[in-house]
Parts: C-alpha cells; structure tokens; sequence
C-alpha cells in the first residue's frame, strides 16, 4: 500500500477546491509545483514520473480546451434550431397530442405563427389556434392549405 508524502500537501487546500470539487489545469499546475519545490534534493523525482505527469497535464489541458469547444458548438446548435424551425412558420404541421383518458394519441393539424423559446430554453411551436407544441410532437409538414379570398370587383373607370 502506498503512503502518501506528508510534503505534499497544500498549504491551504480551501483554494484547491474548485466549483464541483474538480480539480483543473491550474490546480494541477499548482500540485506540480509545490511538489517540486518540496522534493528531497538527495532523491529527486524520478525522469519517468516527472514526464508521465507533465503528459497528463498536457492531456489534461487539451481536454479542457476541447470541452469548451464542445460547449461552444452545443450553444450554436440551440441557437440554430430556432432559426431552423422558423422555417415552419406558414406552413401546415400534423402533431400529436395525447388523450388524458385513454392515454392514446390522436393527431391535429394547424398552421404554425410563431416559434420560442420557453423559460427553461425548449423550444416551442405556436398554433394559429394558440395553442403551443413541442419539435417532439411534430409528425409531418405540408405546405399550408390556401383558403380562397374573393377579391372585390374593381371597376375600370
């Protein structure tokens, strides 16, 4: 069983501790240093240790770098889908809502008029009817029906 060196501990381990109790790329910096300041110069840190862990810090901050990057991308996607389902404003969409009694579901069409956002950031599609839907509940899109509009007669004088 491995002991742990008493010489490398933190001085003040409250500043380690970081959001979530993780540890990131500057808190293993910090490790790293205080480890190296702290070694025996009669038995120093072993070559191989000593890249292994600069090798895991490199690895460390890529995937950091690359989480963010994700994050980034996740973000543009939401943002996208409202602009994408902006497209089926005016068109006629077939939906599903479920029955309360039965626990089946039956499918509606209307018009949509609008596309948001809620409170908690899910998307919704208005109705002409005023009713909202989720992208979920969506079975089909169609171009909207035209109803006839009768013009008024225009006398040429």
């Amino acid at each position: 069983m491995s002991v742990i060196n008493s010489d490398y501990y933190m001085p003040n381990p409250q500043n380690a501790t970081r959001k979530g109790d993780t540890l990131g790329k500057d808190d293993f910096l910090r490790l790293l240093l205080i480890q190296l300041q702290n070694q025996d110069p009669s038995n120093p840190v072993d070559d191989r240790e000593f890249i292994a862990q600069m090798a895991t810090f490199s690895s460390l901050e890529q995937m950091t770098n690359m989480n963010k990057t994700l994050e980034g991308f996740v973000q543009s996607q939401a943002n996208q889908s409202l602009v994408k389902y902006s497209d089926l404003i005016g068109k006629e969409v077939s939906y599903q809502v479920a029955r309360e009694n039965d626990q089946s579901t039956e499918t509606s069409s209307a018009t949509v008029t609008s596309v948001k956002y809620d409170k908690n950031r899910q998307l919704q599609i208005g109705l002409e009817d005023g009713t909202w839907i989720s992208e979920g509940q969506i079975v089909g899109v169609a171009k909207a029906s035209e109803k006839q509009v009768e013009e008024p007669d225009q006398k040429n004088d």
